[in-house]
């Protein structure tokens, strides 16, 4: 009697570590997934080694920042400029979406600290591997923060929506940092 108390508890123990695993891998692989921060490219607003939560529910929107497969066996972290259809130019280190001029704000820390000339060079999407008026349907334009040296849409082209992982505003690692990022 003692025995089969003690075989339906170690059952029930079984059953609830099997289902917290199952529950973990659905939503590690549907919903959430950690990532870390690799590189410079999203200085001031991300930094090497941060350690942030990756939500794969929803459309990416303009300015948001994305983690998408930019090729096999690597991710990037980047921000959302441009959607499908848009007209993505810089002049004097100021952006225009279909000739609209947009304010920057997670990049005035950066302006800040540039001391010989623009942070944004100036250019057009027939400029960049783009090669085109607009964004490409089913694509993003997608830029770091870190301009000056960040790989990008203006260097590898737009990113098709399909690669997108997911987006990201919320950093959990280091502990002093934890911090949600306004997108705007």
């Amino acid at each position: 009697m003692v025995v089969n108390k003690i075989k339906n508890e170690s059952m029930e123990w079984i059953k609830a570590i099997l289902i917290a695993i199952a529950l973990t891998f659905v939503i590690r692989l549907f919903f959430f997934t950690p990532i870390v921060v690799d590189g410079a490219s999203m200085e001031p607003t991300l930094y090497n080694q941060e350690r942030m939560i990756v939500t794969k529910i929803g459309e990416p929107k303009r300015f948001d920042i994305i983690v998408f497969h930019a090729t096999e066996n690597e991710d990037y972290i980047k921000r959302v400029i441009g959607l499908p259809g848009d007209r993505i130019e810089y002049k004097n280190d100021t952006l225009f979406i279909n000739g609209i001029s947009y304010d920057e704000p997670y990049l005035d820390q950066a302006k800040h600290e540039v001391k010989d000339g623009l942070l944004t060079n100036s250019f057009t999407l027939r400029e960049t591997p783009v090669q085109s008026d607009i964004v490409p349907e089913g694509h993003l334009f997608v830029m770091g923060d870190n301009r000056r040296f960040s790989k990008d849409s203006r260097h590898i082209g737009a990113i098709p929506i399909e690669k997108v992982v997911g987006t990201t505003n919320f950093v959990f690692y280091p502990i002093k940092k934890i911090q949600l990022i306004d997108s705007n």
